[in-house]
């Protein structure tokens, strides 16, 4: 039995969120993008693992128009994948979530945050570690902080956690990743890495909050 979990473990990791570094286009996410920030929808960011994930349970959420992945928190402009997957840079796997606030207020995003991975692993989720996988809450307003200072007393105070280890920080710099990682889960489904974890964890999402889903 121990024998098969260990080449099961082996299996995942090489089928993990990391994949070799591939040149693409990015010009049509990034029009996009700029699009709807110039009407009425709002932006929120956040790391809490893979994006492949969190992308997918953000675009899951109503009030959500799109969900992008890329990377946040780090030292250097314009990382690529395979910088980040070192781990050295500080960047971490983050998604920008693109809203309509007279649908979804950004307190709910952050109840969907917590409640769909692990905040009290430090640098890592499932089986994914490094520091590119820490759990991060970026914040543009004063307001939004104190919105995810008042969550994570919450928390604690509601004895599930002994410990977040979210970092609570202001937003800097969000940097679009390769166009290959956009709408992974969607685009991937039969992925080994998709099926094992990313699927799973959309579904326990679901059943936590499915008054949220489109």
């Amino acid at each position: 039995m121990k024998k098969t979990m260990f080449l099961f473990a082996i299996l995942l990791a090489l089928n993990s969120c990391a994949e070799p570094y591939k040149e693409t286009n990015e010009v049509e996410e990034v029009k996009k993008t700029s699009f709807m920030e110039k009407t009425k929808f709002k932006t929120a960011y956040f790391a809490s693992g893979c994006f492949w994930c969190v992308e997918a349970v953000f675009e899951s959420v109503k009030g959500v128009e799109e969900a992008f992945s890329g990377y946040s928190g780090g030292v250097i402009k314009n990382p690529t994948y395979a910088q980040i997957c070192t781990g050295r840079l500080r960047h971490a796997e983050a998604v920008k979530v693109i809203y309509n606030p007279e649908v979804v207020s950004y307190s709910t995003l952050v109840d969907v945050f917590f409640n769909s991975h692990d905040p009290s692993t430090l640098n890592r989720q499932g089986p994914d570690s490094g520091p590119q996988y820490r759990s991060i809450a970026f914040y543009n307003t004063e307001k939004e902080k104190t919105i995810l200072l008042n969550k994570i007393k919450q928390l604690r105070s509601g004895g599930k956690y002994s410990k977040i280890t979210t970092e609570v920080v202001p937003f800097d710099v969000f940097y679009m990743a390769e166009e290959y990682h956009q709408n992974y889960e969607r685009r991937n489904p039969n992925n080994s890495y998709v099926r094992a974890v990313s699927i799973p964890r959309l579904n326990a999402f679901k059943a936590k909050m499915p008054e949220l889903l489109k």
